[in-house]
């Protein structure tokens, strides 16, 4: 799968003491329908409590841009991304909303959480 091929990298969490929340909003997110190869586009939304390490935004961005050419159900990348995530940065809490746009007539948000 392409997005496991960018590197997402962390830096310390500069309060790891503390439960805070991060909110980050990526309204540029797109894939490729596997079945129709058609481009999908949505917004993916990712909450979390960091532990020790915070995802770095830049590095978050290129990853999400590799799976601009990925032929890919909506359920399987917000899946996806959700365990690349916790795999990189290992977070208290984390939640990944994929809020697709219409195809169709119809509209799909996927929310996969962790733990």
């Amino acid at each position: 799968m392409a997005g496991n091929t960018q590197e997402i990298e962390i830096f310390p969490n500069p309060n790891p003491g503390r439960d805070f929340t991060i909110d980050i909003a990526c309204p540029e997110f797109t894939s490729v329908c596997p079945k129709t190869g058609h481009p999908d586009f949505g917004t993916i939304h990712i909450s979390y409590v960091p532990a020790d390490s915070c995802i770095e935004l830049k590095a978050l961005k290129l990853y999400l841009q590799s799976y601009r050419q990925e032929g890919i159900f909506y359920e399987a990348v917000t899946n996806a991304i959700l365990d690349h995530l916790v795999s990189a940065c290992a977070p208290r809490r984390m939640t990944v909303v994929g809020d697709f746009r219409a195809r169709g007539g119809i509209t799909t948000k996927v929310t996969a959480s962790y733990p």
